[in-house]
């Protein structure tokens, strides 16, 4: 082997013992670092933070926006939770409020079973006469017939117009004119009874205008039932229509006119009864016919 070789290998031999011994000296526990140990780790840290601080910043914007993305979608999931839990409760109130009015109606179809009552439900009601009339789901096929007496749970609010075969139209008593009367009393005590027609509507007032036929010394207070009278051969007797809310004399002082306010509220009709008092007449002649026999 040549000398030159030689001194090489012994050269390298010697490098790599030394960077042995170099690296088993760093990687010993000590307090102080070496001068070119600071510089070399604080190299590495101010280029580390300095990448550090971007990245950290636009990971940060991300997370951000990651968190207002979440937070949105939170808050629209929310805000669906809350309508539907508020349509829930509007339809619970409805539910409860035509439960209500029907275990009304249902009592008061048990109170005028001799009267055979057609249940009915309102189906339209035009804007142009929102207060004159309305259409309901019982026609001829159901025995409806013109004329018959229309109520709810409170008391009276028209009569069939017009029928098909399917639905009818009623006049409502905030549509009644002077070509829509119906007999009627003021119900006292002690079979007292005043007899007079209601005429037609005042829109004025908003009340029935009530015609005293039988006049009398009798008082008139405020809050007395008015009822219809049957006298018509049209409504049956006792149907409820209003109550007596103020009694005024003509100009000559001869007769008197009551206002009465309508029982039922022509403004929210749902549900109502068509009196079939035809119907109970015929079945009521035939018992008695049976019974002559």
């Amino acid at each position: 082997m040549p000398i030159f070789q030689k001194k090489r290998l012994f050269i390298l031999l010697i490098g790599i013992i030394i960077l042995v011994a170099m690296i088993g000296f760093s990687l010993r526990d000590r307090d102080n670092l070496s001068t070119p140990e600071q510089f070399i780790k604080d190299t590495v840290g101010w280029a580390q933070n300095i990448i550090h601080t971007p990245v950290n910043y636009v990971t940060t914007i991300f997370t951000n926006i990651d968190d207002i993305k979440n937070t949105y979608n939170e808050n629209q999931l929310l805000r669906e939770k809350l309508a539907q839990y508020k349509s829930l409760v509007y339809e619970v109130q409805e539910i409860k409020e035509d439960n209500d009015e029907l275990r009304e109606t249902l009592n008061k179809t048990k109170s005028i079973q001799d009267y055979n009552p057609i249940q009915a439900t309102v189906m339209s009601r035009s804007p142009e006469q929102w207060i004159e009339q309305v259409t309901i789901n019982k026609g001829i096929q159901d025995g409806v017939k013109e004329n018959m007496a229309v109520i709810t749970a409170e008391g009276m609010v028209g009569k069939i117009q017009t029928v098909s075969q399917f639905t009818s139209t009623v006049k409502l008593l905030s549509g009644f004119d002077q070509f829509n009367r119906i007999s009627a009393t003021i119900s006292q005590e002690e079979s007292n009874d005043i007899f007079g027609l209601i005429e037609e509507y005042d829109d004025e007032s908003n009340n029935l205008l009530f015609k005293i036929i039988e006049e009398s010394n009798k008082d008139i207070e405020k809050g007395e039932l008015v009822v219809s009278s049957g006298m018509g051969g049209v409504f049956p007797a006792g149907l409820p229509i209003g109550t007596v809310k103020e009694v005024k004399p003509d100009q000559y002082g001869l007769t008197r006119t009551a206002l009465i306010e309508p029982a039922a509220d022509m403004y929210e009709i749902n549900n109502v009864i068509v009196v079939n008092r035809a119907l109970a007449e015929d079945e009521t002649s035939k018992d008695t016919e049976e019974d002559n026999e």
